[in-house]
């Protein structure tokens, strides 16, 4: 029953989110739905118990500390400026005919679906009062909290090297972008296999796996890295920074060759 209520859930929250991409023609507001989506799951999932104890608060904290700082982050980013270069290609892909129902397909209707699988771990967590901080549980808090930290980090300091004005044309390689070309994805990637392990001390919750393994193929393959590549890889010093630098899990830098 749990699933069939975050289900329909998750159907008014996009229909809201796609009225009011409409009203603003600008798709990318769907961005900042992603993380605010997991919260309402974690609290209504959490709400719905008689009785709730450590995991279920623990669970609910980590989701909402993650999901609310995206959602202020990514609307903070994206104020005033143009829709996001992804949706322009996909409304100059999409043509004249029908765009409003081909965004609500490829763009509210995927996306919803998305955060339904990836959500498995918070839903299983959530079904039953859960008292017990097992030893996994507190592997899985410290695996969220590196990808937490990759995540959160890395944002900031593009944001700083961002509003320097000598910055100005250059591209982002200090800092955790010095260990990978994209931290933010690895940290949100690895916050969810954190979530995972979590979930493991529940009852079928081993099934969450479906959750970790989706969001890092959709981030490593997808939606996520394979976009900013190409949107970078003519750029020369681009290509000297993809040699040295680990795509996606972090390691030291290779040493350029004279």
């Amino acid at each position: 029953m749990i699933f069939i209520e975050v289900a329909i859930l998750l159907v008014i929250f996009f229909l809201l989110l796609f009225i009011i991409g409409q009203r603003l023609k600008n798709n990318a507001i769907v961005d900042v739905g992603w993380g605010l989506g997991f919260v309402l799951i974690a609290w209504y999932t959490f709400f719905r118990l008689e009785l709730a104890h450590t995991t279920n608060w623990l669970i609910v904290v980590l989701v909402s500390f993650w999901g609310l700082r995206l959602a202020y982050h990514v609307a903070r980013r994206n104020w005033g400026k143009p829709e996001d270069f992804r949706y322009q290609e996909m409304r100059k892909k999409w043509g004249d005919k029908l765009p409003a129902l081909k965004a609500f397909v490829e763009v509210y209707l995927t996306q919803m679906i998305l955060m339904f699988i990836i959500a498995m771990p918070i839903i299983l967590i959530n079904r039953y009062t859960q008292t017990a901080l097992r030893p996994m549980v507190w592997i899985g808090f410290w695996v969220w909290f590196l990808g937490y930290f990759f995540e959160v980090v890395g944002d900031a300091q593009l944001a700083a090297f961002i509003r320097n004005p000598s910055n100005k044309g250059k591209l982002m390689t200090q800092g955790l972008w010095k260990f990978t070309r994209h931290p933010n994805y690895f940290g949100e990637a690895t916050m969810w296999w954190g979530i995972f392990l979590i979930g493991t001390t529940v009852a079928d919750g081993w099934l969450g796996i479906i959750s970790p393994i989706t969001i890092t193929f959709l981030l490593v393959f997808v939606s996520g890295v394979p976009l900013l590549e190409r949107k970078y890889k003519n750029r020369k010093d681009f290509k000297a920074y993809r040699k040295r630098t680990s795509i996606f899990i972090p390691w030291f830098p290779k040493k350029e060759r004279k």
